[in-house]
C-alpha cells in the first residue's frame, strides 16, 4: 500500500511533506493501491490522472498496463523517485509528473479516460471543489475512482472530522445526471492491508456518454 497523502497536523502543507519525503529513501511501498487494481481492471487503457501520485505507485502500475498516465503530486522529491523508477521500467514515454496543489490545479476538461485519487482527505470545503473539478477531466465514457479512508475516531480527532467523507458525502458533490454509478459505499481492506485502517470509502462512476 501507499497511502500517499495521509493527513497530520504537521502536513498540512508542501514544505512539510518535502521535508517528510527527503527524510526517508522511500516513504511508501510502491506497490499499487488495491482498490485500483480491483477497479480498473477492467477497463482499455487510455489516459488516466492519478492525483495525489506521492512516489508513483499506482501511476507505474497502471502505465504497465499500456495507460498513458499524468501522476499529480505537490513533492517534488516524490515526482522525481517515480520518473526514476518509471525509466528503469521504461515506462518513462507513458508516464508525464506534474509538480502542483491538487486544491487548485485545474485539469483539461475531458481529458482522462480515468481520473484515480486515493486518501487526498481534503477538509470538506476543499472536497466540495476539487471532486467537481476532477470530474470534469473525465472524458464521456470514462471513469471516476475516488477512495478514502474510512472515518476512524481517534484520526479524526487529529485530523478534523470533515477530512473523512462518506461515498454518500463525494456522490453529493457532483450532478449525477452526467454519471452512472459503478460502486459506492463502504469496501473492506483485503487482509494483511495496512491493518489500522479496516475499510474504505470507494466511489466508481461513469461519465454518461
Amino acid at each position: 500500500m501507499h497511502d500517499h497523502q495521509q493527513p497530520a497536523n504537521d502536513l498540512h502543507d508542501h514544505a512539510a511533506w518535502e521535508e517528510r519525503y527527503s527524510a526517508a529513501a522511500a516513504l511508501w511501498s510502491g506497490r499499487v493501491n488495491p482498490t485500483l487494481a480491483a477497479q480498473a481492471a477492467d477497463l482499455p487503457p487510455g489516459r488516466a490522472l492519478d492525483v495525489g501520485c506521492g512516489e508513483g505507485g499506482d501511476t507505474l502500475w497502471l502505465a504497465s498496463r499500456g495507460w498513458q498516465v499524468t501522476g499529480l503530486d505537490w513533492s517534488q522529491t516524490a515526482l522525481d523517485r517515480g520518473a526514476a523508477q518509471a525509466s528503469a521500467a521504461g515506462l518513462g514515454d507513458r508516464t508525464t509528473w506534474v509538480q502542483s496543489d491538487v486544491a487548485t490545479w485545474q485539469p483539461a476538461a475531458a481529458a482522462f479516460e480515468l481520473v484515480t485519487a486515493h486518501f487526498l482527505h481534503p477538509e470538506a470545503a476543499v472536497r466540495q471543489v476539487l471532486v467537481p473539478r476532477l470530474a470534469a477531466a473525465v472524458a464521456p465514457g470514462g471513469t471516476l475512482l475516488w477512495v478514502g479512508h474510512g472515518y476512524d475516531e481517534e484520526r479524526a480527532a487529529m485530523w478534523g472530522a470533515d477530512r473523512f467523507a462518506t461515498a454518500a458525502d463525494v456522490l453529493a458533490d457532483l450532478d449525477l445526471q452526467e454519471w452512472d454509478v459503478v460502486l459506492a459505499g463502504t469496501q473492506p481492506r483485503p487482509a494483511g492491508e495496512n491493518g489500522h485502517h479496516h475499510a474504505d470509502e470507494v466511489v466508481r462512476l461513469r461519465r454518461r456518454s
